[in-house]
């Protein structure tokens, strides 16, 4: 059975540290699932560790990079990762984070990106690559 490549963005790992709402069992699940291989990139981990660092939460700090260590593949051409951004963002209607988040995605040959963010939003305008939230229990179940 092959694994999933699978781009998790910072509020799937901000809701499984927290671990005190239906998103947070959720972003779990999907950090545990052993037919997962993540993905990430820089853009992540700024919106993650610093503020974890700097508020001296070493617990966060440390369940921020047990996951960065096993990730698999890293987002490494970060100017193409910029001028793709910029275009996703343009085309769809994205915030600048969001839109770093799909190039980087994108850019890995992802099978899926895995976010917070509400089926509403213009990150699930986006057509290639397959972007599943855990915000909406109808288009995430878990097994």
């Amino acid at each position: 059975m092959s694994l999933r490549k699978t781009y998790i963005d910072s509020g799937v790992l901000i809701n499984a540290f927290r671990g005190t709402t239906e998103v947070s069992l959720k972003a779990t699940q999907v950090l545990d699932d052993p037919l997962r291989e993540f993905a990430s990139s820089a853009f992540v981990q700024l919106e993650t560790l610093p503020k974890a660092i700097y508020n001296k939460q070493q617990e966060e700090v440390e369940f921020y990079e047990a996951f960065f260590t096993a990730v698999t593949y890293w987002a490494s051409d970060l100017d193409q990762i910029l001028k793709a951004a910029a275009h996703i963002a343009l085309t769809y209607g994205l915030a600048s984070m969001d839109a770093l988040h799909v190039a980087a995605a994108l850019s890995m040959s992802v099978d899926e990106l895995v976010t917070t963010e509400r089926i509403t939003k213009p990150m699930h305008w986006v057509t290639e690559v397959h972007v599943v939230s855990i915000a909406n229990s109808s288009q995430y179940l878990p097994k």
